[in-house]
């Protein structure tokens, strides 16, 4: 069969077309498979992508950095109130940290930086570090509690009265830990921490104020740190009313978010509060 210059063209232009659509499809579809394949699920806080140029702090896997960066995040990215109901703003969150918030109002701003810190020393064994002073100045040690000692507490005065057995058990740590909430609070957190200079951020650092009626407090979970040294980090909150702790967006940031930066002197504003200069602090040891 013969075939005209034009229809012979016009055969080559087609055939090549449909060659090219064909890589094209088979391109894109390749492309949407690796995109797929290359999909990682955030499953800790450790798994949370760094910014551009960032690389996680170098930390002791054993330390509170090592532990807090272990911290296994839900799937379900929503932050539930203690009675099961949905928090109002569900805005604020970035992830959801798998740890209990208990069935009562009590583990709120505060009392959520406590329990991360107290779970980790409960860990590691370091039993003897685990106490918070009550909002009345007393002081309420773990150590104390699992020998079955319990607060009687009358107006601003606390005794505590043999009342149990020994317990070390987590189930008993978690009566313990209410019984911190219950009664201590931003107020008294004061008498745990002392303050630190931005340049020296660290995981289990926080930040913390205090105020009247209310204050309000954060904790650091992860930093990140580039070529020249500068440091990006990711904060957890609980808030009011009792909630789920959550890995809080950076509302100023939208690209840097969920990361945060902070120089000495800057206040901070996370999305339901800003922390004015100076409010970052350290537990005392």
């Amino acid at each position: 069969m013969r075939f005209s210059p034009k229809t012979f063209n016009s055969l080559i232009t087609s055939s090549i077309l449909v060659l090219f659509l064909t890589n094209c499809t088979a391109q894109s579809t390749d492309s949407a498979i690796a995109a797929v394949d290359t999909v990682v699920e955030i499953n800790s806080v450790g798994q949370i992508p760094t910014p551009d140029g960032f690389v996680r702090h170098s930390i002791d896997s054993m330390s509170i950095g090592g532990y807090l960066r272990n911290l296994s995040l839900k799937k379900d990215n929503k932050v539930y109130l203690y009675n099961g109901q949905l928090k109002y703003n569900q805005e604020a969150q970035y992830a959801v940290i798998d740890i209990d918030v208990g069935n009562r109002d009590l583990q709120q701003c505060a009392d959520a930086t406590m329990r991360l810190r107290a779970e980790y020393l409960f860990e590691s064994g370091e039993y003897d570090k685990i106490q918070f002073h009550f909002t009345s100045g007393h002081l309420a040690k773990w150590s104390k509690y699992t020998e079955g000692y319990r607060a009687k507490i009358s107006g601003s005065n606390v005794t505590w009265v043999k009342a149990a057995k020994k317990d070390t058990s987590h189930a008993n740590f978690r009566k313990y830990m209410n019984l911190v909430f219950s009664y201590c609070g931003t107020q008294s957190m004061s008498k745990e921490v002392e303050q630190v200079a931005a340049i020296d951020i660290e995981p289990g650092h926080v930040f913390h104020q205090t105020g009247n009626p209310y204050g309000h407090a954060v904790t650091v979970m992860d930093v990140a740190v580039d070529s020249l040294g500068n440091k990006r980090f990711l904060l957890s909150q609980s808030y009011m009313p009792a909630q789920s702790i959550h890995i809080l967006n950076n509302p100023k940031d939208s690209e840097l978010s969920p990361w945060y930066a902070i120089k000495d002197g800057e206040s901070l504003t996370t999305p339901e509060w800003t922390f004015p200069p100076n409010s970052l602090k350290r537990w005392k040891d």
